[in-house]
């Protein structure tokens, strides 16, 4: 056990210099651009998923208390669906895509080759620390790529097994886990990678990015934001409401990126809208939930303190109409609801990341739009109506990383909708064929032969030339036809 915690604290610049060219030269080689590679690795995924599924779940518990159905279900049964889709697609996503060709360079043919881009970093998140480690991987592997996998030392008992399963399963000469904190990362930023993906907050993700722009890697960038959750009038509100408790508190109790952050409603709405989470709430958690088995801890002390200080503040304590108890010596803060709070407060003014709601009133769900535009763009924006031309505004009128009306975080689970934000909530998008996308390099491939050479594009120019370049370029048959007649445009 020394040994290990020794090698560990010696992981260096040095060590990750070593890492990545034992990594290239795998991949230089040829090794994981194989097709046949690519699907023992892949099918070696869900191998070690299946044969310890007992043991993720426990590390899960661990690392956040998380409920065996939310490790089982939005863990790994999510990442045996990616791999399970990834080999039963890879052979077409791999496959040339044909594209069409203009006279500029009749006679020709053309395509889009998908091609690996070569070493890659996974820099993954606490909250799902199984699910956003290993989901990107799968994308990285489909697509052929070296990977290291850098697992959030924040969950440290999924990081210790992820790095022992890997190794065991996997191919430990093109894919590697880095465990560790800060000194770890940085000196894996300061190597020269082909793409970076990390998954997490906007500071860090602006680090990843600085250390990335030195070696001009491109990055993806998973990160967050406030998600609005817009409620209307004349709705199925018990349904609606269960539905935003099942994304935000049934999503490891609030700590999610797509997990609803505040509620916008009408005054007129708002006092209905609260009673039936009183009601749902306690069907779900009873009337003690700080004892409910049913809910995710926070993730740390520190963590914890920074929610109070939300949830302290002067100007917010006092808008607590349910929840509020905490357990400092469990990491436990009951499902809160907050009403009207003020929109200069803290808690309105940072991504919450855990089990506090509140609930914003408005005149008219109208003008609920210009409030979410006035601030940054969220990773998820949610809307519960009935109202045809009121969804059609939202969508139209609201810029976040992906909207979904009628419920709250399911996207996640369409593999057929790319996943990622905009603006402050991030860049890039994987899930599905969008994984294999973002981690392969599109090969623009033109070919010719000897015949159809034309005199035209070679010295001396002359105006005929000229006309008929032109002619051929903009695509015109009658266009050309006067070029090759010597008629000009009148």
């Amino acid at each position: 056990m020394a040994s290990e915690v020794e090698k560990k604290a010696v992981f260096d610049i040095d060590s990750a210099k070593e890492v990545v060219q034992e990594l290239r030269a795998s991949f230089v080689a040829g090794k994981t651009k194989d097709y046949e590679w690519r699907r023992t690795q892949l099918k070696a995924m869900l191998k070690m998923m299946d044969e310890n599924e007992p043991q993720i779940v426990a590390a899960l518990r661990d690392d956040l208390s998380k409920p065996e159905l939310e490790s089982s279900i939005h863990e790994i049964a999510m990442l045996k669906n990616s791999c399970k889709l990834a080999l039963k697609k890879m052979k077409h996503w791999v496959m040339p895509e044909k594209a069409k060709t203009s006279l500029a360079t009749f006679p020709s043919s053309a395509e889009i080759v998908s091609e690996p881009l070569g070493v890659v970093l996974v820099i993954s998140a606490w909250n799902y620390p199984l699910l956003l480690s290993l989901d990107p991987v799968i994308g990285a592997i489909a697509a052929g790529n070296a990977i290291v996998l850098k697992p959030s030392e924040i969950s440290p008992a999924t990081a210790s097994l992820l790095a022992k399963l890997v190794a065991n399963y996997m191919d430990s000469s093109c894919i590697k886990v880095v465990e560790g904190a800060v000194p770890e990362t940085t000196a894996l930023l300061e190597q020269k990678w082909d793409k970076i993906m990390y998954t997490g907050n906007g500071r860090i993700g602006r680090i990843v990015m600085a250390a990335a722009a030195k070696h001009l890697t491109p990055v993806v960038l998973e990160l967050g934001g406030k998600c609005p959750v817009i409620v209307d009038s004349g709705i199925n509100l018990q349904v609606a409401t269960r539905r935003i408790i099942a994304g935000k508190w049934g999503c490891n109790n609030g700590q999610a990126c797509i997990s609803p952050d505040y509620i916008i409603t009408t005054k007129d709405y708002a006092v209905e809208l609260v009673d039936s989470f009183k009601c749902e709430l306690e069907r779900f958690y009873g009337k003690n939930p700080l004892e409910s088995k049913d809910l995710s801890r926070v993730v740390n002390s520190n963590h914890f303190a920074r929610l109070l200080k939300l949830l302290d503040e002067g100007k917010v304590s006092s808008k607590i109409v349910y929840g509020g108890e905490r357990d400092k010596s469990n990491l436990k803060i009951a499902p809160t609801i907050l009403l009207d709070v003020p929109q200069d407060s803290l808690i309105m003014n940072e991504e919450i990341f855990g089990p506090l709601l509140p609930i914003i009133t408005i005149d008219k769900v109208e003008d609920s739009f210009d409030l979410i535009n006035s601030g940054t763009k969220p990773l998820a924006a949610y809307m519960f109506t009935n109202n045809k031309k009121l969804k059609e505004k939202f969508v139209e009128k609201v810029s976040a990383g992906g909207l979904v009306i009628n419920d709250t975080t399911v996207h996640l689970a369409e593999p057929t909708l790319p996943f990622g934000g905009v603006g402050d909530s991030g860049m890039g998008a994987y899930h599905g064929k969008f994984s294999f996308d973002t981690f392969s390099h599109k090969k623009a491939v033109l070919y010719r032969s000897f015949a159809g050479d034309a005199p035209l594009r070679y010295p001396p120019y002359t105006n005929g030339k000229l006309r008929l370049l032109k002619a051929l370029l903009g695509g015109s048959i009658l266009g050309i036809i006067r070029a090759l007649m010597g008629w000009s445009k009148a």
